[in-house]
C-alpha cells in the first residue's frame, strides 16, 4: 500500500497526507502521533495540522496491521494527550491574557482565526469546548480563549476530558472499525486519497472567502473593517466566554 504514497502527495502538501506522515515517523509512528495531537490540541502553531484525518488513519492502520500497537492503547494515549493538550492551552491563554492574541498576521497566526473561535465560543458557551474538538483551527485556538476568559476550571477540564475522549477516540476508532472491513482493507489507497482531499476543502473554501474580502475591500476600503478596532478578542479578560465564580 505504502508504494502509492505519491498518489496522494500530488494532491497537496506532504503534512496533509496522514499517511506520509505516519511512514515518515516509522518506529516513533505511535509518540508522533501523540505528540501532533498534543500541539494541536494545546499549542497555537499547531493549528495547521491535519488532526481529524491523522487520528482516522492510524486507526485504519491499526486494523490493518500497519501500526502493531493495540487499538485500546492507541486510543489512551491519544485522549490524554488531546487533554493533556487542551490543559495547556487554557493555561497559556490564562497566563499570557488578551495580549496573546493582540499581534499582526503572520504566516503562523490570522486575527480572523481568532475572531471565528470567539464567534463560536460566544455562540455555544461552555458546550464550545467539547463542540470545538471536531472544527479544525477552532479546536485549537479556543483551549487559550477560554483561559483568557478566565473560564472556570473545573468546568473547562469536565468538558475537555469529555471531547477528547469522543475526539481522539472517536474518530481512531471509526477508522479501526471501517479497516476491518473487507472493502476498505481492499482499497484503502483510494480512501486515503479521498482523506487528503477532504483535508484540502476547507482550506481551498478559506482561500476562496478570504479571496473574496480582499476584493471587496479593494473595492470599498471600509468594508470589512471592524468600527471597533478590538472587536471580536475580549478586551476584558471575562468578556464573551461562561466562567463560575467558584474554582
Amino acid at each position: 500500500m505504502l508504494r502509492h504514497i505519491g498518489t496522494t502527495l500530488a494532491l497537496g502538501p506532504s503534512w496533509l497526507d496522514p499517511e506520509h506522515l505516519l511512514q515518515m515517523l516509522g518506529p516513533y509512528v505511535v509518540l508522533g502521533l501523540c505528540l501532533i495531537i498534543f500541539a494541536e490540541c494545546g499549542l497555537l502553531i499547531g493549528f495547521f495540522l491535519p488532526g481529524d484525518s491523522l487520528l482516522f488513519t492510524a486507526g485504519l492502520f491499526v486494523a490493518t496491521g500497519l501500526i502493531g500497537t493495540p487499538i485500546w492503547l492507541i486510543c489512551l494515549l491519544l485522549t490524554v494527550c488531546a487533554v493533556a493538550g487542551n490543559v495547556v492551552g487554557y493555561y497559556l491563554g490564562y497566563k499570557a491574557g488578551p495580549a496573546l492574541f493582540d499581534r499582526p498576521d503572520s504566516r503562523l497566526f490570522r486575527r480572523e482565526h481568532v475572531d471565528k473561535t470567539h464567534a463560536f465560543f460566544e455562540k455555544y458557551g461552555a458546550r464550545a469546548i467539547l463542540l470545538g474538538r471536531f472544527v479544525p483551527i477552532v479546536r485549537t485556538f479556543i483551549t487559550a480563549i477560554a483561559g483568557v476568559g478566565r473560564m472556570n476550571p473545573r468546568k473547562y477540564f469536565t468538558y475537555s476530558i469529555i471531547g477528547g475522549v469522543a475526539w481522539a477516540t472517536g474518530v481512531t476508532l471509526l477508522g479501526y472499525w471501517l479497516g476491518a472491513i473487507t472493502f476498505v482493507r481492499d482499497h484503502v489507497e483510494m480512501i486515503l486519497v479521498g482523506i487528503v482531499v477532504l483535508s484540502i476543502i476547507p482550506i481551498v473554501l478559506e482561500a476562496v472567502r478570504a479571496r473574496k474580502i480582499s476584493r471587496t475591500v479593494s473595492q470599498d476600503p471600509g468594508a470589512g473593517v471592524p468600527q471597533n478596532p478590538g472587536a471580536g478578542v475580549p478586551q476584558n479578560p471575562g468578556a464573551g466566554v461562561p466562567h463560575d465564580a467558584s474554582p
